[in-house]
């Protein structure tokens, strides 16, 4: 079984589509699981992959572990989970009946005794089996945004692919309150030339509207006395 290449984008969908089906796809451990690697689990869930890389939730044995696209391969057909059978012990052989040796007139040697070497035993401790570490899912990220386009400033609020507050106006002293938690100088000049751009136009909308204003009122005191 090859478990070298992790899944594709193309297989990513179709175990999407197999999940909204009902059914559980199986895949395979590649090696960058550890030493997993070959073993075969159910995918029972593809949860966000903005959020986290590894979104798919995979089943195996009695726990449910998130996995990258890397770590896993689709299982070939008929493929189940190798279960190594034990060999059967060779039975021992009746030992040799030895035959009974005549001697005639010979002296017996006794035998030198042998001493049989020790051989020291060390038993190895168990082997561990690697538990790959589950990463804890955080919250999706929060952004601000603080924007000023015509003449108005707004303020948006968006986690991750959600939004949580549309654009909506604010008046520039707050605008300016926001942007001086911000200890960026330049974002600073930026909006003190905006805000002075904004000031000198209004001030001169207000010298022209007091001109007008101005000659209304001399037209209305010219009206008056000429009654």
């Amino acid at each position: 079984m090859d478990a070298g290449q992790g899944l594709s984008t193309s297989e990513v969908q179709s175990i999407r589509e197999s999940l909204a089906a009902g059914r559980k796809p199986r895949v395979v451990f590649t090696a960058s699981a550890g030493q997993i690697a070959g073993q075969v689990g159910q995918v029972i869930e593809l949860t966000d992959p903005e959020v986290s890389d590894e979104f798919v939730v995979v089943r195996f044995g009695r726990d449910e572990l998130p996995f990258s696209p890397a770590d896993l391969a689709v299982a070939p057909k008929g493929v189940t989970r190798r279960v190594v059978e034990p060999k059967p012990e060779p039975e021992p052989e009746p030992p040799a009946v030895a035959a009974p040796e005549f001697v005639l007139d010979t002296p017996r040697v006794p035998a030198q005794r042998q001493e049989e070497p020790k051989v020291e035993q060390t038993e190895k401790p168990p082997a561990r089996r690697a538990v790959k570490a589950v990463k804890p899912k955080g919250p999706a990220g929060l952004t601000v945004t603080l924007a000023y386009a015509e003449g108005e400033w707004t303020v948006a609020a968006q986690q991750g692919s959600k939004a949580l507050a549309k654009p909506y106006v604010v008046k520039p002293a707050e605008a300016l309150k926001m942007v001086a938690l911000v200890d960026v100088p330049g974002v600073q000049e930026a909006v003190q030339q905006i805000l002075g751009t904004e000031r000198a136009e209004a001030e001169q909308q207000a010298e022209k509207l007091r001109a007008e204003l101005a000659e209304i009122e001399a037209r209305l005191a010219e009206l008056r006395e000429a009654r």
